[in-house]
């Protein structure tokens, strides 16, 4: 490092400070504003606890309300699917009673049918013969005739069950058999269970009262089901979003009123302020005396993470110049999970560097192989195109078409680099340039096959000499001709078909020009592949099969170190 970025260093580091110092700062910012409140918040705390209460006295009052609701919601429901049955809608109501009965097994609901003059039939709690009966509540009957919506009603002593319930009442209209209320009704101690589930603290009391003030369900000591509320007047009382004080036959009392949109009903939940006001006060004293002993931990705590977090930083800087200067990084167990994930980022990010420069390394070798390899093939190609060229025109559009073959291989393989060139593209490169203008006369079909340099150059000459010969003498030669270029993996080996389908009859020939010396020499050579050509009377075919090991990038051998001295 010059002198001069050491003195850069330096200046830019002189109002730099430990990690220490900022953790602490922020230790007693967050702990002495607390200690300047905790005046405040004694003469406060009876206001800001008995705040906190009342929320959660509202949210669970409220969460019963909805509980409620819900099993309404869920009665209602079940009452509608019941009233669509087709045996209802067809008076079939010994197929209808049937039904109802296998459908609430194992519940406490009941149904039955409720006629324009009030009496009832086929209830669910006695056998579907049983004499009609007349329902214990008319005037909610009434209002069920008289709308299309379902109708909830208060308490009703039920005749059957002989116990307190409701009744859900939908009235249906059976076309000729006139309009008809189907009945769901459920026990009032159904509603118990939602008081025990939404537990409130200790000493408050809750209770579900109907519009007629009457109990339907409440906590232990309050009251039972069908009897009238009597600690306060509670059908007298206001709602409010929040509790509200109340004079109940035991003293002064918190309370909080909410009301169900669908029933009407009302739930009430209080208790006495002495039992409200004497704990919060106790907890209070007894948050600020564990924050007493909270600050020390915290002092402790902090000087000792300040000293793990600062020895993990400096590491990450040690780390951090050794990527720069191209050193292998090791990731470090850091005690924080943070640091230890930039750990293993730099870790990375060495190989990933390292990979890249072996990769630039390697490129530049394989470079100067394939420089002079091509260089052999273009001489071979030149003498090739010479000994089957009449003409010098000719000869210069048939070499520089082999020319263009090679360079689209060569370009395919700089592009993909070590990772490989897929099969596909390499054959859609090549077979490209000469494709018929009519669709539907080329068809390329196989699984995603990588190959390496050597493969991808070898086989892209091949498939430029097939395309070639195909527009000479084959497929692309006239307006009908087919080609099919078809490979599939057969256990270590691929399966490679060039397959040419004509209209016209094709001579066998046994010439062997360039494109053979290609297909049979170089492939069969270069791949270790079984090349054969079979004449059809429709056409020609080709098979190549090359093993996987001479043409897998993953598979193939790795480069030697030194370059090839060919």
């Amino acid at each position: 490092m010059s002198k001069a970025a050491e003195t850069k260093t330096i200046h830019s580091r002189s109002g730099s400070r430990s990690i220490i110092f900022y953790l602490l700062v922020l230790a007693f910012a967050g702990v002495v504003p607390s200690f300047l409140f905790a005046g405040i918040l004694i003469q406060r705390n009876q206001a800001a606890q008995e705040s906190t209460v009342e929320t959660l006295i509202v949210a669970t009052s409220r969460s019963i309300v909805q509980a409620m609701e819900r099993e309404i919601a869920a009665n209602i429901t079940t009452l509608r699917v019941l009233a669509a049955s087709p045996a209802l809608r067809a008076g079939d109501y010994r197929s209808f009673y049937d039904a109802s009965v296998v459908a609430l097994a194992g519940t406490n609901a009941n149904l039955f049918i409720v006629n324009p003059d009030f009496s009832t039939f086929a209830s669910t709690r006695e056998p579907f013969d049983s004499p009609p009966r007349t329902t214990n509540d008319i005037p909610s009957s009434e209002r069920a005739f008289a709308g299309t919506e379902p109708v909830v009603t208060d308490l009703v002593f039920g005749a059957v069950s002989r116990q307190w319930v409701y009744n859900i009442l939908l009235p249906v209209d059976l076309g000729p058999e006139g309009t008809k209320l189907i009945a769901l009704n459920q026990p009032a101690s159904n509603f118990a269970g939602a008081l025990s589930a939404n537990s409130l603290p200790q000493g408050w009391n809750t209770a579900l009262l109907d519009n007629e003030g009457r109990i339907i369900a409440a906590t232990p000591g309050v009251g039972e089901a069908g009897e009238d509320f009597t600690p306060f007047n509670a059908m007298a009382q206001a709602f409010s979003l929040g509790w509200q004080h109340l004079d109940t036959n035991q003293g002064a009392a918190l309370g909080v009123i909410q009301r169900s949109v669908t029933t009407g009903w009302r739930l009430v939940a209080w208790a006495p302020v002495s039992s409200i006001s004497q704990p919060l006060l106790i907890a209070v004293l007894m948050l600020i005396a564990g924050g007493i002993v909270l600050l020390g931990l915290i002092l402790a705590a902090l000087f000792w993470g300040s000293k793990r977090i600062g020895s993990s930083v400096r590491g990450l800087a040690r780390d951090a110049r050794r990527l720069g200067a191209g050193e292998p990084v090791v990731a470090k167990p850091y005690p924080v999970s943070e640091i230890a994930e930039v750990s293993e980022a730099l870790e990375q990010a060495s190989e990933a560097r390292q990979a890249a420069e072996r990769e630039v390394r390697f490129l530049l070798r394989e470079l100067a192989h394939r420089s002079k390899n091509q260089m052999t093939v273009i001489a071979a190609m030149a003498k090739q195109t010479a000994r089957g060229a009449t003409d010098l025109p000719s000869y210069v559009q048939a070499f520089e078409r082999r020319i263009l073959g090679l360079a689209r291989s060569t370009d395919l393989l700089l592009t993909h680099g070590t990772a490989g060139v897929l099969l596909g593209e390499l054959i859609e490169h090549h077979i490209e340039p000469f494709r018929p203008v009519t669709a539907g006369r080329v068809q390329i079909a196989g699984p995603a096959v990588r190959l390496n340099g050597q493969a991808a150059q070898t086989l892209g000459m091949a498939v430029h000499e097939l395309a070639t010969n195909a527009v000479k003498y084959g497929a692309f030669l006239d307006d009908e001709g087919h080609l099919s270029v078809t490979w599939q993996r057969d256990g270590e080996r691929l399966e490679l078909v060039w397959r040419e389908t004509l209209v016209r009859t094709l001579e066998a020939s046994e010439r062997s020009g360039f494109g053979t010396t290609v297909l049979k020499s170089m492939v069969g050579r270069a791949l270790n592949a079984e090349v054969e050509r079979i004449y059809h009377a429709d056409g020609l075919e080709w098979r190549f099969a090359i093993p996987l090991a001479g043409i897998d990038p993953a598979l193939a051998p790795a480069p030697a170190d030194e370059p090839d001295s060919e």
